[in-house]
């Protein structure tokens, strides 16, 4: 019942069932002892499928006991590992000896375990045991170069005493200086050492490492002291609204820093832009050029006069106010010049200071002075053609006066001293040579040439 029930679980685990052996009558009545055993069959590692044949064949093999040939061996026991052999020579004798530590003056005698061929060798423990040589001083350059205010001969002596004895170890010196003697800090014996030996390596003329001046501030180590003290002294509440503001730092800057990323990331596409929509730079001046030119030959129109259009300046960082005032490039040179000859009439700066005040109402006022320019061109033009149409009628019908009104007559006649030119007389002065005399110029021809045809007739 036990065996069907292992079989049940290993045909669950899907696990290899061990084969039943033949039922026969030799079995039941046990008269065949000797049952033969199916021997294991050797599972032979199959060679991996993108490695050559000759490379697979160095590999070792457990069926041949072959050694890796490309190791040198002269064992024949293959990766097996081979025991220690222990025992094969002679044991190092040791003694219970004596020995002296040259790093003790008392010659003190002790004793311990050491091999026997060691014997009669130094300690070997004496080699760490460093001292450090300090420089020593004569009653004679005591009392000419290295006397002191707050220090007497007695101290000094005492403090060099303990250096030589504590190998420059300052917490110990400074425990062990004398209750008798002045209190010193540990600065202060620092400051007293080094400014002695300082002077000592500059009378002696010493080079090397020995010579190497010390500069040693008393004051800096005493307020890094304190410093440090008033860190540990701090309380509970300190330390976490100072980890507080640290991490409000780190936020800032991380703030900052992304800022400064996407400013770049935009300068990038706008600098990405540009050189998209970049036109070779000859055929932009001559497209610019052509421009101008039809601006300032073609009569403007009065849907066209509108002023000047000054763009908002808008840029993320620092911007000058001086580049408000500056006039757009659809400005003509013609109306340029007509800007600056009105602004010099008025008695006007053509580059004033570029206040807040004063930008806006400067803005304006050029505005309004091309405005006003661009008007009263239209009107000669108009008045022009009125002539032109005056003297073709005059010519047809001589019977006939037609009279122009006064008011759209340029007055080319000299102004008083006494009176101010109104602006209108100064865009007059500034626009009339500007204008274009063709027209006029063609109607006096033909309306002198109907003339002299009527007459002959």
């Amino acid at each position: 019942m036990r065996n069907s029930k292992m079989a049940d679980v290993r045909d669950i685990l899907e696990l290899d069932r061990p084969p039943t052996p033949e039922v026969s009558k030799e079995v039941i009545l046990g008269l065949r002892k000797d049952v033969p055993k199916k021997k294991k069959e050797k599972e032979v590692m199959r060679r991996p499928e993108g490695m050559h044949r000759e490379l697979y064949a160095l590999l070792y093999s457990d069926s041949n006991k072959d050694l890796p040939p490309l190791l040198p061996t002269d064992s024949g026991q293959g990766y097996k590992s081979v025991k220690a052999k222990l025992g094969m020579k002679r044991v190092r004798p040791w003694k219970w000896m004596p020995f002296t530590n040259p790093a003790r003056k008392d010659n003190a005698v002790l004793y311990h375990w050491r091999r026997v061929c060691d014997q009669g060798k130094d300690y070997p423990f004496a080699m760490f045991n460093k001292k450090v040589e300090l420089l020593t001083y004569s009653d004679a350059e005591y009392s000419e170069h290295l006397l002191c205010d707050g220090w007497t001969r007695s101290e000094t002596d005492t403090l060099f005493e303990l250096c030589h004895r504590f190998d420059l170890r300052w917490p110990v010196i400074h425990d062990r200086w004398p209750s008798h003697l002045t209190s010193r800090t540990m600065e202060d014996l620092k400051e007293r050492y080094y400014n002695v030996t300082n002077i000592l390596k500059k009378l002696n003329n010493l080079s090397g490492p020995e010579g190497k001046i010390v500069n040693y501030d008393a004051d800096h180590e005493r307020r890094r002291k304190q410093q440090l003290l008033k860190l540990w002294d701090r309380t509970p509440k300190q330390i976490e609204e100072e980890q507080q503001l640290v991490s409000e730092l780190r936020k800032i800057e991380a703030r900052k820093k992304e800022r400064e990323k996407k400013t770049q990331d935009l300068q990038k596409l706008i600098s990405a832009d540009a050189d998209a929509r970049k036109i070779p730079k000859t055929t932009k001046k001559k497209i610019q050029q052509t421009k101008i030119t039809k601006l300032d030959t073609m009569p403007p129109s009065l849907e066209s006069c509108t002023g000047i259009k000054f763009p908002d300046v808008k840029s993320s960082g620092v911007s000058l106010r001086s580049q408000r005032m500056k006039l757009p490039a659809s400005v003509g040179q013609k109306k340029v010049k007509a800007i600056e000859q009105l602004l010099t009439e008025l008695n006007l700066e053509t580059n004033p200071m570029a206040v807040e005040e004063v930008c806006q109402h400067f803005n304006d006022l050029r505005s309004d002075l091309v405005l006003m320019y661009d008007l009263r061109t239209i009107l000669l033009n108009y008045v022009f053609e009125l002539q032109t149409l005056k003297h073709q009628c005059e010519s047809l019908m001589p019977d006939k006066v037609l009279e122009i009104p006064e008011s759209l007559t340029i007055n080319t006649g000299e102004e008083s001293p006494s009176r101010p030119r109104a602006i209108s007389e100064m865009i007059d002065a500034v626009a009339t040579p500007n204008t274009p005399n063709r027209k006029r110029k063609a109607a006096l021809e033909q309306s002198n040439v109907l003339k002299k045809i009527k007459a002959r007739t």
